[in-house]
């Protein structure tokens, strides 16, 4: 499991002083991007010169709210890999509490903007970090 210290900055909040819900979802690709670059050594940056790796679908339930100041650690795993696709799973928590949990799926494309297959090393790495849950 991939984690990530995420601080709840001032330019997440709203004027109630909770995280808009949108920033979280900032927050989802922070973590997945540097999944990518930090855990299989394939930087956004790089992927971008001749594919991506754009989210197809996501699903998100908010457990309870984040205020200005708070620590959250969101944790990542993979739960499936397919030959152009994986799914990824990221939970963020503070002090043992749920904020939420996400599941997403992640589609690998080339330059045409097609589904492409994953490169044989990353897929090894992605299947060395699977998880035993789905999303």
């Amino acid at each position: 499991m991939f984690r990530l210290d995420q601080p709840v900055l001032f330019k997440h909040c709203d004027p109630a002083g909770i995280v808009f819900y949108p920033r979280y979802f900032e927050m989802m690709n922070d973590c997945v991007e540097t999944f990518f670059a930090q855990v299989l050594n394939w930087p956004f940056q790089e992927i971008h010169r001749e594919a991506a790796v754009p989210t197809a679908e996501i699903r998100t339930r908010f457990a309870a709210p984040s205020r200005h100041g708070d620590q959250l650690i969101l944790s990542l795993g993979v739960a499936k890999v397919g030959r152009t696709s994986c799914a990824l799973i990221i939970t963020a928590s503070c002090e043992d509490e749920l904020r939420f949990e996400t599941g997403l799926t992640l589609v690998h494309v080339s330059a045409e903007g097609r589904p492409a297959p994953w490169p044989e090393e990353v897929k090894a790495r992605l299947e060395q970090h699977k998880e035993s849950q789905e999303p």
